[in-house]
């Protein structure tokens, strides 16, 4: 069996798209319909139906999709494996990084390709929760996290997870400048009410904190946009046209002549930042990219 052909179709049914896997993996539409023909005519009946602009698995392919997903996780991690016989000086290691917390990760990526020139390092930016599911699902080796309160809680050591703690960060609300005659001055969060709100994408951790602590106030928030880009959030924010729960580190980079804030309280929502890793075996690159992180952020309470 073609491991190219497994890699194929598993795209296919990641993009939903024949025309969107061949996009994602460089090669043409009819290169990547002849592989999954070939394979379906291997396998002894259909793995796909064409419905619309999509597809959908049918029985016997979603029993080749898990399996599929499996054989490719294997056999990247053969290469790996053998990779390292001759030391780090090759490979690759695939890191997530929230779009929001990436200053964390500068420096750590400037030691570590300084140190281990050979490895190639893939980035995945994605918000928080995205990141801690491609983990587990074994598409990245590394994820930067947040755990401690809220949905991006829970028991990491239950998940088959591991952590070292990088950074605190308490929310604040962020105004309109003008809107804010004293920083210091606390905002429950049922004085928000009554205020349009702009926020993160689902995909965010602080997407679901939010309606949930929204909810637990006695309302439901008025969400005027939602975008995955804290400074163009920042830049609705100083147009009025809502405001925004965002990390204290984020609202600090915003002009303050534009965006001013409060500390948020009734509850305080706050988490840790962490990077993130799954339990068991971990190949050199990611034990090489783990002691560069402990190297910048030595004081992670392990």
């Amino acid at each position: 069996m073609d491991l190219r052909a497994l890699r194929y179709f598993v795209e296919v049914v990641r993009c939903n798209s024949f025309t969107r896997a061949a996009e994602a993996l460089h090669v043409t539409q009819p290169t990547i319909s002849k592989m999954v023909r070939a394979l379906e005519e291997e396998l002894g009946g259909p793995l796909l139906l064409r419905e619309g602009r999509g597809v959908q698995l049918t029985d016997a392919g979603q029993v080749v999709h898990a399996r599929a997903l499996q054989v490719l996780e294997q056999s990247r991690q053969l290469l790996q494996e053998v990779a390292e016989v001759d030391g780090i000086a090759r490979g690759s290691l695939s890191v997530g990084i929230m779009p929001t917390a990436g200053h964390y990760m500068a420096p750590v990526i400037a030691r570590f390709q300084q140190l281990h020139p050979g490895v190639e390092l893939h980035v995945q930016e994605q918000g928080a929760r995205a990141q801690r599911q491609l983990l587990l699902d074994g598409k990245l080796d590394m994820a930067l996290g947040l755990h401690g309160a809220g949905e991006a809680g829970g028991d990491l050591a239950g998940e088959g997870l591991e952590y070292c703690t990088i950074a605190h960060q308490k929310t604040r609300v962020a105004f309109a400048a003008h809107e804010v005659p004293d920083p210091d001055a606390p905002v429950h969060w049922s004085e928000l009410a009554q205020r349009p709100f702009v926020f993160y994408t689902s995909d965010f951790a602080l997407h679901q904190a939010v309606l949930e602590h929204c909810a637990a106030a006695g309302f439901s928030p008025q969400v005027r946009l939602q975008t995955r880009y804290w400074d163009f959030i920042g830049d609705l924010v100083a147009e009025g046209v809502g405001v925004a729960v965002m990390f204290e580190h984020v609202i600090a980079r915003f002009d303050p002549r534009r965006v001013s804030s409060r500390p948020l309280v009734g509850p305080e929502l706050h988490w840790d930042v962490v990077q993130l890793w799954r339990s068991g075996y971990l190949s050199r690159a990611a034990r090489a990219w783990l002691e560069c992180v402990r190297a910048v952020y030595p004081d992670d309470n392990r």
